[in-house]
């Protein structure tokens, strides 16, 4: 066992131990050179008998986290593979499994289970959209992590396996019993999306009832044991943890969606409904009889046409509310989520309407792209197969987060795009030279001044003050256009206002600095001469306070470089 106190591999200092289980033991250490907090796991030779082969899985597990993101996984940082024992850093997360909130509280509030659902149908949507698709397979109370700010975190990752098309059946059956769908028993087929749907639909049971799903032979529904549930959300349980796999949700974005409308499926509910309807049947019978003929052909007609594609964009066109073109605009996607017009007409033409993408509006494309609207995959990838027309949206898509995201990690958002749009080749010239540039700025705001996990410089100041220069090099209107420009050369001169001293620390001399300030100058009066009429006005209001940033630019170098001096004298 790791001592406290003791320095693991130079920089990983033990606090405590804050966990033990069957083959290892789990501590909390800080990295002395970044300065954070981490867990790290500890899986000792001694402790297990076949430790060559918990240490095969161990890698494999790792492997697989570290290609993954997503805020409701753990990130793994660093592995040490000793002769002794096998270590894993990873994020420390503050909270209980679920689990143990369950052991002391017992039963859980349906809101509260209902929206942990929703949180791991996110996750779980995101592992299945990998490629090739990453499939769970335990999920169960103590492998969740119930964080102080109500967020979940999925971990344990030791029974995940990738979907292998050509597969029949899966090498190894894992999972939980109780939490484990009929599939992940050998000889019963490969487990698949719908795996992880039956096992969340086995652990919300859980939460809501207190009982085990394997207490019993068969899983009797919640309100046996909690009347006051919801029959909507005892619906979406049996309907979950069905036998046979195709009377399930067959992904993860359906599922989401019906614990969104729970309540719509309530008897209550529908009481209601069947109510309205008499009510309006009576009067309206009569003039039905008269009407049957035309009604009829009407509805048939309106069926076929709603069937089509292009029907589909023509309704979403048309649509009255927002609500209903994108409805409408997901139908069509789903119809044939080969082809970009859908994709492309909801993001400019219903997101964008306003000029601001919501986090709500990026939340709910994101779902419509991880939606399987064929049955067989999601509809991204099923888009990405028509790289011109995938590119095309990713480049709108960058755009839109870089420019008109709402959030703070709109760049961040924005860089996923324009890592695509900046290979392709299929844009025009101009946009991915664009896609280039942002991408470079959207990349270095996630890297720039930050040491990674192990503590060491992910780039450094020199390398972002080179590539700054370069990407603001030349007559960027010409080669782009005005807006693209200005945006490059006000990057370039807030990064000198709110990063000066790092520069100079890491070798830029106060002459760099000050000649490109005064090449940006020389760029705003001689390359915007030519500025349309319809941009005139925004250029050069833009252009007035990127002259007033120059200012401040230019006092702030010769702020640091002062310092500097003095104290060498």
């Amino acid at each position: 066992m790791l001592e406290t106190g003791s320095l693991l591999d130079g920089k990983y200092r033990i606090l405590s131990k804050c966990g033990q289980g069957g083959m290892s033991v789990v501590y909390m250490a800080r990295n002395e050179r970044a300065n954070k907090t981490w867990a790290i796991k500890e899986v000792r030779k001694d402790g297990t008998q076949d430790f060559e082969t918990v240490r095969q899985g161990l890698i494999a597990e790792t492997d697989l986290l570290k290609r993954l993101s997503h805020p409701h996984l753990p990130s793994i940082v660093d592995v040490i593979d000793g002769e002794g024992s096998f270590l894993i850093v990873m994020d420390f997360i503050e909270g209980k499994t679920l689990k143990e909130v369950l052991d002391e509280n017992g039963p859980q509030p349906q809101e509260s289970v209902i929206e942990w659902a929703k949180q791991l149908c996110d996750v779980l949507g995101y592992l299945h959209s990998r490629e090739p698709a990453i499939i769970y397979r335990d999920m169960k109370p103590s492998n969740v992590m119930l964080k102080p700010d109500g967020n979940i975190v999925l971990f344990d990752f030791g029974t995940a396996r990738e979907y292998k098309v050509q597969n029949m059946e899966d090498t190894v059956a894992l999972g939980t019993k109780g939490y484990a769908a009929p599939e992940q028993y050998e000889g019963h087929g490969q487990t698949d999306a719908r795996t992880d749907i039956y096992c969340l639909g086995a652990t919300m049971y859980h939460l809501l009832t207190g009982h085990h799903p394997n207490e019993f032979d068969t899983m009797a529904p919640i309100r046996t044991w909690q009347p006051h549930l919801s029959a909507g959300l005892e619906e979406i349980l049996l309907k979950c943890t069905k036998p046979d796999r195709k009377d399930r949700y067959q992904n993860c974005a359906q599922l989401l969606y019906a614990l969104e409308h729970y309540w719509e499926t309530d008897a209550h509910y529908r009481k209601q409904e069947i109510s309205k309807l008499r009510k309006f049947l009576v009067p309206a019978v009569f003039s039905a009889v008269f009407l049957v003929g035309s009604v009829v052909c009407y509805a048939l007609e309106s069926n076929t046409k709603k069937s089509t594609y292009d029907a589909c964009l023509a309704s979403a066109r048309n649509a009255a509310t927002a609500e209903d073109a994108v409805s409408n605009y997901h139908k069509a996607i789903n119809l044939e989520p080969g082809r970009g017009e859908a994709y492309l007409e909801l993001l400019q033409d219903v997101y964008l309407e306003d000029s601001v993408l919501t986090s709500e509006e990026s939340e709910e494309l994101r779902g419509i792209l991880i939606d399987y609207g064929n049955g067989k995959q999601t509809n991204e990838m099923a888009f990405q197969k028509d790289r011109e027309a995938y590119d095309a949206f990713a480049y709108e898509a960058g755009i839109a987060y870089y420019y008109k995201f709402e959030e703070k990690s709109n760049k961040k958002n924005a860089r996923i795009y324009f890592s695509i749009a900046k290979e392709s080749e299929h844009l025009k010239k101009q946009q991915v030279e664009r896609a280039k540039r942002l991408y470079a700025i959207s990349d270095y705001y996630a890297r720039i001044g930050q040491v990674d996990e192990t503590g060491d410089a992910n780039i450094t100041y020199r390398q972002y003050w080179d590539d700054l220069a370069a990407l603001s090099s030349g007559n960027l209107v010409e080669i782009d256009n005005e807006n693209t420009a200005l945006i490059l050369y006000r990057e370039f001169v807030s990064q000198i206002v709110s990063h000066a001293m790092e520069f100079k620390n890491d070798g830029v001399t106060q002459e760099e600095m000050e000649a490109q300030t005064a090449e940006i100058r020389t760029h705003l009066e001689e390359d915007f001469a030519s500025v349309g009429e319809s941009n005139r006005e925004f250029v050069k209001t833009e252009s007035e306070k990127l002259r007033g940033a120059i200012e401040t630019a230019e006092r702030v170098i010769a702020s640091a470089f002062h310092t500097v001096q003095e104290d060498e004298a």
